[in-house]
C-alpha cells in the first residue's frame, strides 16, 4: 500500500516531467506514468525531423525513468482529440487575422481533460505534471474554497501563464511538484540520480506540430490553395491608409512583425493590424504598436468566481511578458475590459491574457481587440 495514494504523471520525456515522476515516487506515491501522442509530425509534410514531446526518442525517454524506478507507463494515443481541437482552432484563428496560442489550448483544454479521464479509469485520485507553479486552496477571504495557481519561485522558469485555463474541478485533483524548485535544482537532482540523457537533453520551445517553426509553410500545406485564394491585398499605412504595395495574404502575417515583409520602406516597418475582411496589413512605426487597453473574452477566473469591481492587477499579454500594471473590469460574465497603466506594445487578438494579483493568477481569458483611449 502506497503512502499517499495512486497518481497519474504526465510524462513528455524531458528532465521537468520526469523528475516530477521521480519525486512523487520517493514522496509514497504509487506513480503511474502516462506519455501523451499527440501529433505525427510526418503528416504535417514538414522536413525538420521529429523532436520534442511526440517523438520515439521522448516516449523512450519516458519509459526508462518508469522502469528504473518500477512504476507502469502507458502511452495514451490522443491524436485525434488534439487534432479536432488544437489544430483545427490553430488554422481557423489564422484565417480570422488572429494569432494563436495552440500550448494554452492543448494544455488546458486537451491534456488535462485526457489525463483526469484515464486517471478515473486507473483509479488514481490526482494527476500531476513538470509544470513549474504552485496550486493551493484558499481557506479565508474573498477566494476561500478556491483553488488557485501562484507563481512557481523561478521566475525565469514560471509557467503559470499557460495555466490560467485549468479549471477548478480540475485543479483540485493536481499536483505541481515543481513550483517550490528552480531549474538548476532540478538538473542536480536528476545528475543525482543517474540521468544523465535527460540533463544533457536539449529542450524544445517549438510548438509539437510545427516543429520547423514555419507557421506559414504549415497553412499553406494544411489547407492547399489558400497562398493563391488569399495573395494580393494591401500593405496600408497606420493613420492614412496610403497603400504601401502588395502582401502575401493576411493569414501570413502577425501583430509586432518586422522582419519578413518582403518589402524595404526606408525604415523599420511593424504590422500594426490585420484586417481579414480586406484582406489589408497595416503597417507602421514602433510607436503605433501601443495600445492603452483590450477587451477579453472566454474567460477562466480562478482565485474569485467573478469580480464584482476593478481589480488592480499585473497582465500579461505573452508568455514572455513581464507584465504591466492593468485595472481590470468584468462588464459582462464573459468579458473583461482591461486598461493599462501606460501603453503596451503588439497586443495580439487571439492570445492569452491572463491577470495577476501579486504571484496569483486572478484568470485569463483570450484576447478578442485592443484600442486607444480616446
Amino acid at each position: 500500500m502506497s503512502k499517499h495514494g495512486r497518481i497519474l504523471v504526465a510524462m513528455s520525456g524531458g528532465i521537468d516531467s520526469s523528475l516530477a515522476a521521480v519525486m512523487l515516487h520517493d514522496e509514497g506515491y504509487e506513480v503511474i506514468g502516462m506519455t501523451m501522442k499527440t501529433w505525427d509530425y510526418a503528416s504535417s509534410g514538414g522536413t525538420k525531423k521529429e523532436t520534442g514531446c511526440c517523438s520515439l526518442d521522448s516516449i523512450n525517454d519516458a519509459r526508462n525513468v518508469a522502469v528504473n524506478l518500477g512504476f507502469p507507463h502507458y502511452i495514451l494515443d490522443i491524436r485525434a482529440e488534439f487534432g479536432d481541437s488544437v489544430i483545427d482552432h490553430f488554422t481557423g484563428e489564422y484565417l480570422e487575422g488572429r494569432t494563436p496560442n495552440p500550448c494554452v489550448l492543448c494544455n488546458t483544454h486537451i491534456k488535462w481533460d485526457a489525463l483526469l479521464r484515464r486517471a478515473d479509469r486507473l483509479d488514481c485520485e490526482f494527476i500531476a505534471t513538470g509544470h513549474y507553479a504552485h496550486i493551493r486552496q484558499d481557506v479565508e477571504g474573498a477566494s476561500a474554497g478556491r483553488y488557485v495557481i501562484s507563481k512557481g519561485i523561478d521566475t525565469l522558469k514560471d509557467q503559470s501563464y499557460v495555466l490560467w485555463g485549468v479549471s477548478q474541478e480540475s485543479l483540485s485533483r493536481t499536483k505541481l511538484p515543481l513550483g517550490h524548485l528552480r531549474k538548476s535544482e532540478i538538473r542536480a537532482m536528476a545528475t543525482e540520480r543517474g540521468f544523465m540523457e535527460l540533463v544533457n537533453k536539449s529542450e524544445s520551445y517549438e510548438i509539437c506540430f510545427v516543429p520547423d517553426n514555419d507557421y506559414r509553410g504549415f497553412l499553406k500545406r494544411r489547407i492547399p490553395g489558400l497562398e493563391a485564394e488569399v495573395a494580393g491585398g494591401n500593405f496600408v499605412m497606420e493613420g492614412t491608409g496610403k497603400v504601401l504595395g502588395k502582401h502575401e495574404g493576411y493569414p501570413f502575417y502577425t501583430i509586432g512583425q518586422r522582419k519578413g515583409l518582403g518589402m524595404a520602406f526606408g525604415q523599420p516597418m511593424f504590422v500594426t493590424e490585420i484586417r481579414k475582411e480586406t484582406n489589408e496589413v497595416v503597417l507602421g512605426v514602433d510607436t503605433d504598436l501601443f495600445r492603452d487597453g483590450m477587451l477579453v473574452s472566454k474567460l477562466n477566473l480562478q482565485k474569485y468566481a467573478q469580480l464584482t469591481e476593478p481589480l488592480d492587477t499585473i497582465t500579461k499579454v505573452r508568455y514572455k511578458d513581464s507584465g504591466t500594471r492593468a485595472t481590470i473590469t468584468q462588464t459582462e460574465p464573459d468579458r473583461i475590459e482591461v486598461l493599462f497603466e501606460q501603453g503596451v506594445s503588439a497586443i495580439a487578438p487571439g492570445q492569452a491574457a491572463v491577470f495577476y494579483e501579486g504571484d496569483d493568477v486572478v484568470g485569463g481569458g483570450w484576447i478578442m481587440k485592443s484600442f486607444r483611449k480616446g
